[in-house]
């Protein structure tokens, strides 16, 4: 008897074929939804997720702080999960954003000493791990100090040391921020020429930079003027490029033009001057940055003065109402170009 043949008669249909949904598109922050971006650096002496509510607290919706001391190397120092997690948390619930972690004061990859620099490139490889485990978006470093080696050799040293500082980690959306130096003694970074170097030598480390104000008029850059202001911008277009520029620290200087050293003063009350920070603050060309503050304190309230003038400037005075009157805390760890940067200076050059 032969066998019988079944058949199913049903055709192939293509629309029919599994096809898995693709992955779906990465959000975008809610920070990054064109609005101004004003903050402050607080402290995390209280706890990491409280220098959050310090900088809402102060009128701010973006912040800075450190990851750990600034002035003690700390070894490999980790942020618990939990910590970690609190200060995510509650970093999303108050809107803050970009979260911007300052380095260390004593990491300087440019050091000609092997054991510094080794000593460097550890420290700093703590800070991109703490970085990543706040869900930070910039991690701004100081290039170092080369002492009596040259400037070509330093921007190798630093080049290298930023890239075997970052090997085997994965910064997904965290970027590295360079900051741009007032020239004193051998430290890098003061001309754009410097940075520029760098960030092309770290092919695999896609590099930004943070532009220091105080710092740019002590290296000899005449903010005051609106000519000066856009003679500098071109020549930041010109060398690094200004699409590299993602955070401003907005810092009036106590020392006149030139001077080549870090003194940072409350904005509109130093040799800069207020009506150029409102040219600043408002130049077409900057549009879109981070502006965070790093002025000193004084005395009580100057925190909260310092926001408020920046937001006067950029033509929203109200944005700090109803903030409470809460101090950052940060008198003695604000990166503001006093004391506190003389002495670690001084333990970078040993």
């Amino acid at each position: 008897m032969a066998e019988e043949q079944y058949q199913t008669g049903m055709a192939f249909d293509a629309a029919d074929e599994y096809r898995p949904e693709p992955p779906p598109a990465p959000e975008i922050p809610a920070w990054k939804d064109g609005s101004r971006r004003i903050g402050i650096h607080t402290s995390i002496a209280g706890s990491l997720a409280g220098a959050l509510d310090i900088a809402h607290g102060l009128g701010a919706n973006a912040v800075q702080i450190f990851s750990a001391s600034p002035r003690m190397w700390g070894g490999g120092v980790r942020i618990q999960e939990t910590d970690a997690a609190r200060f995510r948390s509650r970093r999303a619930e108050l809107g803050l954003g970009p979260v911007v972690i300052h380095a260390n004061y004593l990491v300087n990859l440019a050091s000609p000493n092997p054991v510094l620099r080794a000593r460097s490139m550890q420290a700093f490889h703590h800070e991109i791990v703490r970085a990543m485990a706040l869900g930070a978006d910039y991690l701004v470093l100081h290039p170092g100090s080369r002492q009596d080696a040259s400037a070509e050799s330093a921007i190798v040293s630093i080049a290298q040391g930023l890239q075997q500082a970052a090997r085997g980690l994965k910064l997904g959306e965290l970027r590295i921020l360079l900051e741009n130096t007032a020239g004193q003694g051998s430290s890098v970074g003061s001309r754009f020429e410097e940075l520029k170097s760098i960030a092309d030598a770290c092919t695999a480390l896609p590099l930004g930079v943070c532009l220091d104000t105080a710092h740019l008029f002590a290296a000899g850059w005449d903010l005051r003027t609106p000519g000066g202001l856009d003679s500098a911008l071109s020549h930041m277009e010109a060398t690094i490029g200004l699409s590299r520029i993602a955070v401003v620290h907005v810092n009036d200087s106590k020392v006149p033009l030139g001077a080549r050293v870090d003194r940072h003063e409350h904005v509109g009350k130093g040799k800069i001057g207020l009506e150029a920070f409102r040219r600043i603050l408002n130049h077409p060309s900057l549009a879109g940055r981070a502006w965070i503050l790093e002025t000193p304190i004084d005395k009580p309230g100057d925190d909260l003065r310092n926001v408020t003038t920046l937001w006067k400037l950029v033509g929203n005075p109200s944005a700090t109402a109803g903030r409470s009157r809460v101090s950052s805390g940060r008198k003695k760890e604000t990166p503001r170009g006093g004391r506190g940067k003389r002495k670690a200076a001084a333990k970078k050059n040993r």
